[in-house]
């Protein structure tokens, strides 16, 4: 039975034209949730009066529910299909976000962050299901500018996040908004693309491990993910606390490094057709430990955001390429690479809420310079990326 609505001729020219844009929706909706959440980690931080170290508990709290509910994402789009699977995961990602806020103790946000980090990975496995059927039906790839509209996303929530602030608006009507704005949006474009077909495998695995030469993939993919998580998280606090940026300042260095990423990964596929995926991957990352290490040097905010700019350009192609090459190698060993790439984002940014707290934010940041530098070393000797 499908749910497809029943068209008109009239009204058939228009649905299409909807569907085209209803992927890339979801995908810029992730994009600002995930960016509006990390925006706003500064106030919520001061509004229970956590340290670095509690605060590590709390976004550990959010890797674990992400990472953990893996089998939860892979039973919801094999049972379901993707379209129904990306439905229920985003009811679930719009209701949490204004529930972090909502929060009035340690247990209730970590207990929300749980929530939250499982909603975001249930429904980022199902859009990017979504997007491989699309990318498979067109004939041609697109999963590159699908992850662009996630960094227009994070970009735009990082811009907005940083204007709520600015106004002094608390977090909870800055995420009911966001919920409520996106609401509408994702229920029209559930409703216009097509019913897809469950292909349910109770004999699949739902956890993958990567083997062989997939493992050095894994690695860099996990260390891209570190990086990328602990700019997102810890970022804002480090312009605030140590640059001295207001709270409508604090979110710019984000929207910096999620911007130039955005930039960078239109470009990418050009890139690596010309210079070749290795190249393009250990020169960026070396950019980035560049970008990162002026952003911990600095005493201004000037050069602070250039440096956070630097770090979203270096670091752009390393997903994307990471992904393309483990896909050649089947869904399986996408699946294991993609395990251990978002086990860094589970990692990474409570290591660096850690670091900080005994050794200082501008330290814990050096080391995710240090690993951008690891990062690049690995890439020249990974031909597996090509």
């Amino acid at each position: 039975m499908t749910t497809e609505l029943p068209l008109s001729p009239a009204l058939s020219s228009m649905v299409l034209r909807l569907r085209k844009i209803a992927i890339p929706l979801f995908f810029l909706l992730l994009g600002v949730i995930y960016a509006s959440w990390a925006s706003r980690i500064p106030a919520i931080r001061d509004a229970l009066h956590l340290d670095a170290a509690t605060l590590s508990v709390v976004l550990l709290c959010g890797g674990v529910g992400a990472v953990g509910s893996f089998p939860l994402a892979a039973w919801l789009t094999g049972h379901y299909g993707a379209r129904h699977a990306t439905l229920y995961a985003g009811w679930v990602l719009l209701l949490s976000l204004p529930a972090l806020a909502l929060a009035p103790t340690m247990l209730l946000l970590m207990l929300a962050s749980v929530i939250y980090g499982a909603a975001s990975s249930c429904f980022d496995v199902a859009i990017n299901a979504l997007g491989a059927q699309a990318e498979k039906d067109a004939g041609r790839p697109i999963m590159s500018m699908l992850h662009a509209w996630f960094c227009v996303g994070t970009f735009s929530g990082a811009l907005l996040g940083s204007v709520f602030a600015g106004a002094e608006i608390a977090p909870l009507w800055h995420f009911l908004l966001m919920s409520c704005v996106f609401l509408l949006p994702m229920l029209l474009a559930y409703r216009v693309l097509p019913d897809d077909k469950p292909e349910y495998d109770p004999h699949r695995k739902l956890f993958a491990i990567p083997h062989g030469h997939l493992v050095v993939l894994g690695v860099i993919g996990f260390c891209g993910a570190i990086v990328e998580g602990s700019i997102a998280d810890w970022s804002g606090l480090y312009m605030k606390d140590h640059i001295h940026a207001g709270d409508g300042g604090a979110p710019l260095g984000y929207a910096a490094f999620a911007g130039m990423m955005l930039l960078m990964r239109l470009v990418g596929d050009r890139l690596k057709e010309q210079y070749g995926a290795r190249k393009v991957v250990a020169s960026g990352t070396l950019l980035a430990a560049v970008g990162v290490f002026i952003a911990v040097a600095s005493t201004s905010m000037i050069p602070a955001i250039l440096g956070f700019a630097l770090a979203g350009a270096g670091v752009a192609a390393v997903f994307p390429f990471v992904f393309s090459a483990a896909g050649r190698h089947g869904s399986t060993a996408l699946a294991a690479v993609a395990t251990l790439g978002y086990s860094g984002s589970l990692i990474g940014p409570p290591a660096v809420g850690f670091l900080a707290h005994g050794w200082g934010l501008p330290a814990a940041l050096a080391f995710v310079g240090v690993l951008c530098g690891a990062i690049a070393l690995a890439a020249t000797r990974a031909k597996w990326l090509e």
